[in-house]
């Protein structure tokens, strides 16, 4: 719960309502007349753009495997905003069962696994045309807590060392302060979450765009829950970005805005700043701070989707990937003949279990040993035994096949 020190014991009062107006919360869209409002519908149709360009150039098969991936990578990002610091190799892990020893280490995967879980669920499809409403944004934060360690669901008032236990899905009745904003009325959430509902559930396409940028900021300043807010957020505009540009879940923002947190962080204090003058829109709020971060946000995607394509350039990844195969058949760490099925998978993106044999030369036996080994090493996947394989991302991989994904670290 990001709260200053300076908190007076006064200022947190149990479910007060100062029935405030939702007008506060203005304006929560960039008007049609705004100065503003023309570029960044020029970046919103290019950012929509290079992300479908970007989806039509992944190579067969390989979306599903790719999006496992970017939702570790999206957790560990997420996470990291928050001063939590789990490496996706440790990620992947947790997914596996195989949890650290050192109790906060295992709390801080747990952690991720739940983001993880909620992530997939909303990747599945269960929030598209709901991602902006209340009932969904509490059941992020249901989803998100039930799956948490019960260390993890207390927090600390700052000046009181009060401790306060956060209710998976339950808004917030207290009063909170967070750095200079004190946030609505606990009693007023509902109001303005409503509010927030009817007016972003209401936008059209390339408003939904610009949307996910502003909604980000607004559902913060709402701050409709004692902790996991900034989560909730990412998330949220996660599944808002997904329906708009049907991302297919292979590209985050969240590592663009961990990348410059600081600036990310100060976007997100100007917002909540009142408007400076005539010129600056209409509503209570800044317009043009909530138009400086909606350019932050999305030119943040769009650094992300041209990262993530330059990534998977087909070419380039196959390269790294068959020098990493040859290293590894050298030092006896994969069979012989691998690098083969590895080279038919990258060309033709998924390959039918019966292909193998021919394709290795080899007996109908000798095939499955190499595949098994190839599973194992987190290579290839499959969905069921007799389902066609496909090309996997393991995290522990990527340093090599994808670098600069994340920060590198050396497997224990």
């Amino acid at each position: 719960m990001r709260k200053a020190v300076e908190d007076k014991k006064e200022d947190i009062l149990e479910g007060t309502d100062r029935h405030e107006s939702v007008t506060i919360m203005a304006p929560l869209l960039i008007g049609e007349d705004s100065r503003h409002r023309g570029p960044l519908i020029d970046l919103a149709v290019d950012l929509a753009a290079k992300s479908a360009g970007f989806r039509r150039s992944l190579p067969a098969g390989s979306l599903t495997t790719l999006a496992d991936l970017v939702r570790s990578m999206n957790c560990y990002y997420s996470n990291l905003i928050e001063g939590h610091d789990t490496h996706p190799i440790d990620i992947e892990r947790a997914l596996r069962n195989d949890y650290s020893a050192d109790p906060k280490k295992r709390d801080l995967q747990l952690e991720a696994k739940a983001h993880i879980a909620v992530q997939r669920w909303i990747d599945d499809g269960n929030l598209r045309g709901l991602a902006v409403s209340a009932d969904a944004i509490r059941e992020i934060h249901r989803r998100f807590g039930e799956l948490l360690p019960e260390d993890m669901l207390w927090v600390e008032e700052p000046d009181t060392h009060e401790r306060l236990r956060v209710v998976p899905g339950e808004l917030r009745h207290r009063d909170v302060r967070v750095g200079r904003h004190i946030p609505v009325s606990p009693g007023a959430v509902p109001r303005f979450l409503a509010h927030f509902e009817k007016v972003y559930g209401a936008v059209g396409k390339t408003d939904a765009i610009l949307a996910a940028a502003a909604a980000h900021h607004r559902l913060l300043w709402i701050h409709p829950f004692l902790d996991g807010n900034g989560r909730v957020a990412r998330l949220m505009s996660h599944a808002m970005l997904l329906e708009s540009l049907d991302t297919g879940a292979a590209w985050s923002v969240a590592r663009g805005l961990a990348r410059n947190e600081a600036a990310y962080k100060g976007h997100l204090t100007e917002c909540d700043l009142p408007r400076r003058n005539d010129l600056d829109g209409r509503g209570n709020l800044s317009e043009e701070a909530l138009a400086s971060f909606t350019r932050f946000f999305l030119e943040t995607c769009i650094d992300q989707v041209t990262f993530m394509e330059g990534l998977m350039q087909p070419d380039r990844l196959r390269t790294r990937i068959l020098l990493w195969v040859e290293e590894e058949t050298r030092l006896n760490k994969l069979p012989p003949k691998a690098g083969s099925l590895i080279e038919a998978i990258l060309y033709r993106g998924e390959l039918p279990r019966g292909d193998v044999a021919g394709i290795l030369g080899l007996t109908t036996r000798h095939a499955r040993r190499i595949v098994s080994a190839l599973i194992e090493r987190g290579v290839f996947v499959s969905k069921g035994p007799r389902d066609p394989l496909l090309l996997a991302f393991p995290a522990a991989l990527a340093s090599r096949w994808m670098p600069g994904l994340f920060p590198e670290r050396v497997v224990e």
